[in-house]
């Protein structure tokens, strides 16, 4: 079969561990030439080590691949436009970006410090604004490009103590839409990739009842390697027509994401007065709320 990446470039973030990892060493395996970009920070975003990016490149040469490594972070944006340079420095051109660094600092809301609100908005969603809108004027000159980003369903659902990293995960999906729409006359894509596997992010959960034990037990047989195929083939030319979508991946399960639509309508011909909304119009909308539900709620069976 031949390979779906070939000779494409294609720059990986926070590809040292976990999904980034395995989404660097799937698009080398597919021919692709791969900046493997990762700053070797702790989960919550602390320290710096060259070594994860440098053994992920190390383990792609091994398998015959092609790869260098980038240690700048996403977070700022100067060094961000840095991990697009590298690749156009290293090989001539840039293909494909995916956004995938991220950290955690969970805080139930009212206990959470502004620090911590904003490292993660800065890594997830400005990370994700910064290296796109580096790649951005590449893939315009070019007329052609692939951004994967990564979403949640913190953000897409919702889950306790998680207020910055939903915040983040939620704008992304404003910045996918965005690009998708404004750069799409530039044959220019960009989708979203919502993933379930366990990795050391998702090690931070909080396991203190039986439940919170038994949904973690869960999300540890989902390996991060079944993430790696969805991304490989959106940044693929056999996804040229795919783009402003919202995909999860699940162990074997792959979903498509609905998007915010108009859900219910209630009219008044003489227009509404807060006493008239309250009287007529919550009553009619109410039986379409939708629940507070957290992401296991809504994913409540086995990964199969």
């Amino acid at each position: 079969m031949s390979k779906s990446l070939q000779d494409k470039v294609i720059i990986v973030t926070g590809a040292g561990r976990g999904i980034g990892r395995e989404i660097a060493l799937l698009c080398a395996a597919e021919g692709a030439k791969v900046v493997v970009n990762d700053p070797g920070g702790a989960a919550d975003g602390a320290g710096t080590s060259a070594t994860p990016a440098e053994e992920v490149v190390e383990e792609i040469k091994k398998r015959g691949g092609i790869a260098v490594p980038n240690f700048e972070s996403v977070a700022e944006a100067v060094p961000a436009s840095k991990i697009v340079k590298t690749a156009t420095d290293h090989f001539g051109k840039l293909d494909g970006v995916v956004n995938n660094a991220g950290i955690l600092r969970d805080m139930i809301f009212h206990k959470m410090s502004v620090e911590a609100f904003e490292a993660v908005i800065k890594v997830h969603l400005m990370g994700s604004f910064y290296v796109s809108h580096a790649a951005a004027r590449i893939f315009r000159e070019q007329e052609s490009g692939s951004f994967v980003h990564f979403t949640s369903t913190s953000g897409l659902i919702g889950n306790f103590g998680q207020a910055n990293y939903a915040a983040a995960k939620l704008g992304i999906i404003g910045l996918s839409k965005s690009i998708a729409l404004d750069m799409g006359r530039f044959n220019v894509r960009s989708n979203c990739v919502s993933p379930f596997a366990w990795t050391r992010m998702i090690g931070t959960i909080p396991t203190e009842t039986e439940a919170e034990k038994a949904r973690v037990e869960k999300i540890k047989q989902m390996g991060p390697e079944k993430i790696a195929p969805i991304c490989a083939y959106l940044l693929s030319d056999a996804a040229k027509d795919v783009t402003g979508q919202i995909f999860g991946a699940r162990m074997n399960e792959l979903f498509l994401f609905s998007q915010n639509r108009p859900l219910r309508s209630v009219h008044r011909s003489e227009g509404w007065t807060p006493q008239s909304i309250a009287e007529h119009g919550m009553p009619a909308l109410k039986g379409s709320f939708y629940k507070l539900d957290r992401s296991a709620d809504i994913f409540p069976w086995d990964p199969v």
